[in-house]
């Protein structure tokens, strides 16, 4: 165990420089394209899906929350609230390059998830052309949980470093003492090469409404437990502390759940027929 723990320790506090200049760069791009991205998918109209998960892709702290609150105000569709939720990338980004996964790699699940964005969202939004939804402008939260600006680039940066550090720590120690007691080889046999349990798991835990699980599921797929077809799904349903902000904001619970179970079943679908490609 005292083995484990110390691995565990010194993995860990490798990727400390490379978290805090990762992050120190997505809160750059946050402090000055926030307030333009939230602008940029008001005005996006039938296009939003397009829009949603083209700025979904971009790092930004708390997006999915801002367009959480603009969908509960009826200002986007509900496309385009799915497109956001299923292009964001939350915390894979820095685990990715803090762990030198390959740059190929880490654009390959980018573009795959924004491409599965677009297409969902516009096909959600077909679907519901004929429903009129009356605009809220006065029910808009404008708190996404994150006030980057109010602490300052360099303040924040920290503070996301060392937030995410504890939780790949934690994480990664309870991955290697399952690892250790169970064994890599049935793990993935039970879980990774199954490309139906695989995805759907992947997808349950991608919808831990915080950064959370974004760090799990990566770094099952760093540890090579899960493939890129499992990795994808759980990424895919990861949409961060929007669906807290949904719940909190959007008063029809029995919708809310209904958008949950639509995000999870996107999840799971692309996840089983990437696997099998």
């Amino acid at each position: 165990m005292l083995d484990i723990l110390l691995d565990t320790t010194i993995d860990a506090l490798k990727l400390l420089p490379f978290l805090f200049i990762t992050y120190l760069i997505m809160e750059f791009i946050e402090h000055k394209m926030s307030e333009k991205s939230k602008q940029t998918i008001k005005k996006s109209g039938k296009l939003g899906p397009l829009i949603g998960s083209a700025v979904g892709v971009i790092p930004q702290c708390g997006f999915s929350a801002s367009a959480t609150n603009l969908y509960s105000a009826r200002v986007i569709s509900l496309g385009t609230l799915i497109a956001v939720y299923l292009s964001t990338s939350d915390e894979m980004i820095p685990i990715f390059l803090s762990e030198s996964v390959p740059i190929y790699t880490l654009i390959k699940v980018l573009a795959i998830k924004f491409i599965i964005g677009v297409i969902f969202g516009f096909i959600i939004d077909f679907f519901l052309r004929n429903k009129k939804q009356d605009e809220r402008i006065q029910d808009i939260c404008e708190h996404d949980h994150c006030h980057c600006d109010e602490k300052g680039i360099l303040k924040s940066a920290i503070k996301h470093t060392l937030s995410i550090l504890a939780y790949i720590f934690i994480i990664t120690l309870i991955i290697n003492c399952v690892v250790e007691w169970v064994g890599e080889e049935k793990i993935a046999q039970f879980v990774g090469n199954n490309a139906i349990l695989g995805p759907a798991i992947a997808s349950l835990i991608g919808l831990i409404p915080n950064c959370a699980a974004s760090v799990i599921i990566a770094n099952l797929y760093i540890q090579n437990i899960i493939s890129e077809a499992s990795l994808i799904a759980g990424l895919l349903t990861g949409a961060g502390v929007g669906l807290i902000i949904l719940f909190k904001t959007n008063k029809n619970i029995k919708e809310n759940l209904q958008i949950v179970a639509l995000l999870y079943a996107i999840g799971v679908f692309c996840g089983i027929i990437l696997g099998n490609f």
